[in-house]
């Protein structure tokens, strides 16, 4: 393989689509060197027409780090690392389907995503990514130099309570099965304003699934305020679509990008496997 990756922007934002590569064998250095290369710098890559074992999966990601053993979703039996993703034809989607960035609601929130479709609707289940790097930038300097002592309260609550999310996936009732943990109901808080680690750039850390409230603030205050983050981060022209395939494998960097997961494919089966890595401590 050249180390000259075949690359297609997705968005004048974020996001490329990259051809060529075969991600079920090791990447040669030089490869590896502009693979990273490139996700630091679009933060979304897209790869066609892949065939991974979960052996290979699990190899890939490893490419980023360790991968994380989710203390809610369960994992595969024989690999627990790797969260089995379906969608049966004639249900609706609940997993991911609103704005979120993975599992931020963890001390070590997970750094990258590597989700691999093995089978996907033929028209829909695409999946939205926006930059929060380029949110950060939109704001005024008032408005940053408020924001960036501030620390902000995550949560799985919401999402994984019981109470909300309904107890099926709890009794084995469900195609994706959940774990009760402690975890749902732990809280942690991270800065609103996030500096990654390998590039140095900031961006906003906050997301309406799983960020509760801001510290110190009253409950109005730290609702309006996260109300209007939340709508800034989300603006079209922040945003990439990534549409998927059988065989697409897409990676993203959720230390500054949230997602959501379209459910517009209700007549359709849907099977994607998942694995992220253990991130740092925000900072």
């Amino acid at each position: 393989m050249s180390d000259d990756l075949q690359i297609r922007e997705l968005s004048g934002a974020l996001g490329a689509e990259i051809r060529g590569l075969d991600l079920s064998r090791p990447l040669s250095e030089g490869t590896r060197k502009a693979f990273l290369d490139a996700f630091h710098r679009y933060g979304v890559l897209c790869i066609r027409d892949q065939k991974l074992t979960h052996e290979a999966h699990i190899a890939l990601a490893r490419t980023f780090g360790d991968p994380d053993v989710h203390p809610i979703a369960k994992g595969m039996e024989s690999h627990p690392e790797i969260i089995r993703v379906l969608k049966p034809a004639g249900e609706r989607a609940f997993f991911g389907t609103s704005w979120h960035t993975d599992n931020s609601f963890f001390e070590r929130p997970s750094s990258v995503t590597v989700l691999y479709g093995e089978k996907v609707p033929p028209v829909g289940g695409d999946t939205l990514y926006a930059s929060m790097e380029r949110a950060w930038e939109l704001l005024s300097e008032p408005l940053k130099r408020f924001l960036e002592p501030l620390r902000a309260v995550h949560s799985a609550r919401e999402a994984y309570d019981p109470k909300t999310t309904g107890d099926a996936k709890y009794r084995g009732d469900a195609p994706i099965q959940y774990v009760f943990s402690d975890a749902i109901y732990a809280e942690v808080e991270h800065p609103v304003v996030r500096t990654h680690p390998v590039t140095g750039r900031k961006s906003l850390y906050v997301n309406p699934m799983f960020t509760d409230r801001i510290v110190g603030l009253s409950k109005p205050e730290s609702d309006g305020l996260l109300a209007m983050l939340f709508d800034v981060s989300t603006r079209p022209e922040l945003t990439c679509r990534v549409r998927w395939e059988n065989g697409t494998v897409t990676i993203w960097d959720n230390r500054w990008l949230q997602h959501y997961a379209i459910d517009d494919y209700a007549d359709h089966e849907r099977l994607m496997y998942r694995v992220t890595i253990t991130g740092e401590r925000p900072v």
